[in-house]
């Protein structure tokens, strides 16, 4: 005998999210079970028993179904016998609109755009995957389908633990843009939740990727004296970081269930204040399959994608992130908590964003998941004159039509339910430049999307940043169509205060320029110094002692031969390729990772540093690390606790002296000649490698800076403190610890200062028996 599949019974409603419902005349719907995995000769199908009748004009269906393995015997098998009649569901049209997931006064309705789908078929699951018992509704397109959107309202649907997913079906012209194959379950755009593999890097590498939701949980507590830190731009200092590496080695001390999650970083905010920073931004944290580099043989087949660079969806917070292999309603609620006790603490959040593309990789192994099938022709950038052929700015095989109208709000759609649902404080969006293309990849002198993302009322509060240049060489850096809202890492920052640290020739004049907030770059219009986001070093890259300890890259445990990751570092191994145990080569690149800091500290501008340079983590000259899930990425703590009381002292100390003093570092405006003297008048020799200055506090609090990158001693004649002041050495990087930095200053200072090769100070101008 068959018998129905048991569905879950839903609660009544008490408090429908939307008030129009699901209308519209009952229509004939197809119904079928089907197994995971592409069609063809051979695979398993499932018998399909459905019957019908009508109440009130609506359509009531009670599905029946047992999978089978072999089509020819299928009269000989019975239904399993534990399976129990299930609720009667009731099917009507639905609405449009919200797209995804919407609870509505009579069901759940499902809605999903594709402009150029023939076919589009529902797919449910009440087990933990897509299987024999997938419960499929095919769309009838005169009664399902708005305009471009397909839509389908089922009544009588648990309020959770649903999987779904589509199959899409349209044009086979690939040299027209069409990527359509109704075999692929399909990912929702829209989904709020993903559901994949429960552990970063399990098993099994085959799972899907399918969409869920959750109306029966309560509201997410924020509390009653929750706030926002609103931190102003100008006093940000930001710390770049992974979510999972931060905790994820067994130094963290956390229990193994903890580690690489959301909660792990609440356990190690005591850290984050102890070092200073007021912002943390988090490597992607949106939905990314980590495993996809192994999904056929190539030489990148032995890593794991830890970065997580490769987007699968733009609503759901990575699940594996959860603790315990949780899941993703246990990963969104992790990650409430994780922001709220971010903010508890005065901690910011920005996420980092990549909208420039998606996993789904190019034509040579596509990877589909979701708006390749679903519309590529929409999603992506084509060239429709060769073939139709992927348009590839972003260096990942694929490049996202980002401003495309429906692009462009699922976007938009995306970033506003990060801050209103998340309450997250800004973005950084990768490769930036993408988002400044249109359908054809060509350059837009006012790209929509930018302007939009300026303009957008629930986005206004937050800190919006960009990467400003992209791999198809379009490279905007003090020139990102801005609106005056957007901030940029400034790269030609990084690369001026790099070179002349390690003492290149010719820099001094780009290096003043750089510290003093980049007006050549920034003030245009209205903006502000706070605009360049002031780094040296970030997650690509050299870590800060990889940049003092080699000259160049080492990167064949990539598998790449070396191909891979930028040549220019412009780094200097202090005289020595590599790891040393040769005292003066270590104790020089000390100094020098001092130099960077302090250079950064105190420059004009907003300073981010990445995770894992307050104790000087090393990469061993990998300057592009991302496919590493071990101690070349991790969080080292036990290397933190050995070097408590030096390194991680200096950088500590140096963040916090800039916080306490806003109006010499943290400036709204850009310097005028009363903020600033410089004591040079050898700007134009090329040999020249020393520079020193005072920043004007108008109170006599001046602050004095010199910077050595010689490789010799300089005697260095200081100006006259202010009035009733004198001079208190707060920093000098040649020193030991814990000499190199004192709070309340070495008194003593006359009138010259014999300052170290590679090395820089700090004096501070006040009253004998003043405290800093």
């Amino acid at each position: 005998m068959i018998r129905s599949i048991p569905l879950h019974h839903s609660a009544p409603l008490q408090l429908p999210l939307f008030a129009s419902s699901c209308t519209g005349a009952a229509h004939s719907v197809q119904f079928r079970l089907k197994p995971q995995g592409k069609r063809g000769p051979g695979s398993s199908s499932s018998q399909e028993v459905f019957s019908e009748t009508k109440q009130g004009g609506v359509k009531i269906c009670t599905v029946s179904a047992f999978g089978r393995r072999d089509q020819d015997h299928v009269l000989e098998q019975e239904a399993p016998e534990n399976l129990d009649t299930g609720p009667m569901l009731k099917i009507v049209p639905g609405q449009a609109f919200p797209l995804g997931v919407s609870e509505v006064d009579n069901g759940i309705n499902f809605a999903i755009f594709s402009q150029h789908a023939t076919a589009v078929t529902i797919c449910l699951s009440f087990n933990e995957r897509i299987d024999d018992r997938t419960l499929e509704f095919k769309l009838d397109p005169d009664d399902n389908r708005t305009g471009d959107i397909w839509h389908i309202c089922i009544q009588d649907l648990p309020r959770k633990n649903v999987l779904y997913g589509y199959r899409i079906d349209g044009p086979q012209g690939w040299h027209h843009g069409h990527r359509f194959d109704d075999r692929i379950v399909l990912l929702d755009p829209y989904a709020k939740f993903v559901e994949g593999r429960r552990y970063f890097g399990g098993e099994n590498k085959s799972s899907g990727f399918l969409g869920t939701y959750d109306f029966d949980s309560l509201p997410f507590d924020w509390g009653d004296d929750y706030k926002l830190p609103n931190i102003l731009e100008k006093d940000l200092v930001i710390y770049e970081m992974n979510v999972r590496a931060f905790t994820a080695d067994e130094s963290s001390g956390l229990a193994s269930s903890l580690r690489g999650s959301y909660l792990g970083v609440i356990e190690k905010i005591p850290h984050l204040l102890e070092l200073g920073v007021n912002a943390v931004e988090l490597l992607p944290v949106f939905e990314f399959d980590e495993l996809e580099f192994q999904r056929h043989p190539n030489p990148r087949n032995h890593m794991i994608n830890t970065w997580g660079y490769s987007t699968i969806n733009f609503f759901a917070p990575m699940s594996r992130y959860a603790s315990a292999g949780g899941g993703p309603l246990n990963a969104s609620r992790e990650f409430k908590e994780m922001v709220k006790a971010l903010h508890g603490a005065g901690i910011e959040v920005i996420l980092d964003v990549v909208y420039n593309h998606t996993n789904e990789a190019d034509d040579v192994y596509p990877y589909t998941t979701s708006f390749r099938g679903i519309d590529n022709k929409v999603y992506y950038m084509l060239d429709l004159r060769n073939n139709g052929q992927f348009l590839n700015f972003s260096g990942c095989g694929n490049t996202l039509n980002c401003n495309h109208p429906v692009v462009m709000e699922l976007i938009l759609d995306s970033l506003r339910h990060w801050v209103v649902e998340y309450h997250v404080d800004g973005f950084r969006f990768d490769l930036a430049s993408v988002l400044c293309r249109g359908p054809d990849g060509a350059p837009l002198s006012a790209p929509p999307l930018i302007r939009a993302i300026s303009k957008d009322a629930i986005l206004s509060r937050c800190k919006i940043i960009a990467e400003p240049w992209d791999c198809g060489g379009l490279y905007l850096v003090g020139r990102f169509p801005n609106w005056d809202r957007w901030a940029e890492w400034n790269g030609i920052y990084r690369d001026d205060i790099r070179k002349f640290i390690k003492g290149d020739c010719g820099m001094k004049g780009s290096f003043a320029t750089r510290v003093s907030g980049s007006s050549d770059l920034y003030k245009v219009n209205n903006r502000k110094p706070y605009h360049g986001i002031n780094f040296v070093i970030a997650h690509d890259g050299f870590t800060l002692r990889d940049l003092v300890s080699y000259n160049v890259k080492h990167n064949n445990a990539n598998g790449e031969g070396g191909n891979d990751g930028c040549n220019d570092n412009f780094s200097w191994n202090c005289g020595f390729e590599g790891e040393t145990e040769d005292a003066n080569i270590r104790a020089l690149r000390s100094r020098q990772m001092k130099n960077f800091h302090m250079a950064l500290m105190t420059s004009q501008g907003t300073p981010m540093m990445l995770m894992g340079d307050e104790y000087g983590h090393t990469r061993y000259g990998n300057n592009n690390s991302y496919g590493h899930d071990t101690a070349l990425n991790h969080f080292l703590w036990g290397q933190l606790e050995a070097r408590k009381r030096d390194h991680f002292r200096f950088f500590s100390e140096v963040i916090k002296f800039r916080r306490k003093h806003p109006h010499l570092f943290s400036r709204e405006n850009f310097l005028g000649e009363n903020d600033i003297t410089w004591h040079e008048s050898n700007w134009d020799n090329p040999e020249s490698k020393f520079l020193a200055y005072t920043l004007h506090d108008g109170n006599g609090e001046d602050v004095y800076l010199a910077f050595n990158a010689h490789d010799y001693f300089v005697s260095v004649s200081l100006p006259s403190p202010p009035t009733k002041r004198k001079w208190f050495r707060v920093v000098d990087t040649n020193l030991e610890s814990p000499q190199d930095f004192v709070l309340d200053g070495i008194r003593g200072i006359g009138s010259t200062y014999n300052l170290a090769p590679y090395s820089s100070i700090l004096l501070k101008a006040k009253l004998e028996n003043e405290l800093l």
